[in-house]
């Protein structure tokens, strides 16, 4: 039989139970009382015991307490199995995901786990199971989300260009406007809220897809909306055509919530009833077009999602009336939440300065 491994003589029976008292790590903690156990002279089998463990198990931990002390005890984490792909071709992958698959070359228009499985053997030789690569994407920072949508004449220069000047841009729409008056930055949109409505993702049961009302009627109104991200505030008018006549209310509604002696350059799209001549500006305000095609540079996009995703998905509106009135109480309890508007308005490329 195998002598018995001697225990280091610098940590007393109460020094190793005071230790395992103090310990965070239940493993550790019951490995020092199976050691205090030795320092009392009990059997090793018996104060294998007391650990949860065999005898020979025990001297495995008395040879790492004695090399290491009480951090020897811990638990070493594993590293998990080396990846046989090196970083050079890590990094190569990762490039394949971010620009996409060809669909002349590769056969389809996104990638599937399965599509790079196929694709890391024929480049790199190496196979791996479909659940590894997810493993992989994840550990080269992708994950899989839902795509936004783009303009297929979308300019990315432009929009780029648009964010770089705007403070140029800023100035030059409000030469008129006295130097020691306040500016506000407001953005505007509007969005068709009707009885074709959506439905949203909800929690429920693993293995259930439950039920929401979907109605199939075309009835439906417009909620013209503009926020303030740096007052948390906004202003609204549901209307039931979107038109030069309604964009008018809208802008005088949104006249009369500009704080008092402030001044507002609203940010819009290119639509028609925003452009028109017909269109009478209001004194405290100025209109500054977003390049076409560029629907991400309008926060108000964002908003419209929230107020769907919380207050109008997976309902159904009975008339005209029951809509807007829907749509108006959705508004007032985003105007409740100021925080909210900011969050989801700010934007650093035009709140520069503004706190």
């Amino acid at each position: 039989m195998a002598t018995a491994v001697s225990l280091r003589t610098d940590f007393s029976a109460a020094d190793l139970r005071r230790l395992a008292a103090a310990s965070k790590n239940a493993n550790q903690s019951r490995r020092l009382l199976s050691l205090a156990a030795v320092r009392d002279g009990m059997n090793r089998t018996e104060a294998a015991r007391v650990g949860g463990m065999d005898r020979q198990t025990l001297r495995d931990w008395v040879h790492r307490f004695n090399a290491l002390g009480p951090d020897g005890l811990l638990d070493i984490p594993s590293k998990g199995p080396t990846t046989r792909l090196t970083a050079a071709q890590l990094a190569e992958l990762a490039q394949i995901v971010e620009t996409g698959p060809d669909r002349a070359v590769h056969g389809v228009v996104r990638w599937r786990r399965v599509d790079l499985q196929r694709l890391i053997a024929e480049r790199f030789g190496v196979e791996y199971h479909e659940r590894t690569i997810g493993k992989i994407l994840d550990a080269l920072g992708f994950s899989h989300i839902s795509a936004r949508p783009r303009h297929p004449a979308q300019d990315a220069g432009t929009i780029t260009a648009f964010k770089k000047n705007f403070a140029a841009t800023l100035n030059a729409h409000l030469a008129d406007v006295a130097d020691r008056k306040p500016v506000e930055i407001w953005f505007q949109d509007e969005a068709r809220i009707g009885q074709k409505n959506g439905i949203v993702r909800m929690w429920a049961r693993r293995g259930t897809r439950p039920r929401q009302p979907a109605d199939q009627r075309y009835e439906n109104a417009w909620l013209f909306g503009a926020i303030c991200p740096a007052r948390g505030t906004g202003a609204a008018v549901a209307m039931p055509v979107a038109d030069t006549e309604a964009m008018q209310i809208h802008l005088d509604e949104i006249a009369r919530t500009v704080a008092k002696g402030a001044h507002a350059v609203l940010l819009l799209d290119r639509a028609g009833w925003h452009t028109t001549p017909a269109l009478r500006v209001p004194k405290n305000m100025t209109l500054l077009f977003l390049p076409s095609r560029s629907p991400e540079l309008n926060p108000v996009e964002n908003i419209w999602q929230y107020l769907r995703g919380n207050w109008l998905s997976n309902r159904v509106f009975d008339t005209y009336d029951d809509i807007v009135d829907a749509a108006c109480d959705a508004w007032r309890r985003l105007v409740a939440q100021p925080n909210t508007i900011t969050s989801i308005g700010r934007r650093a490329w035009a709140h520069i300065g503004q706190s």
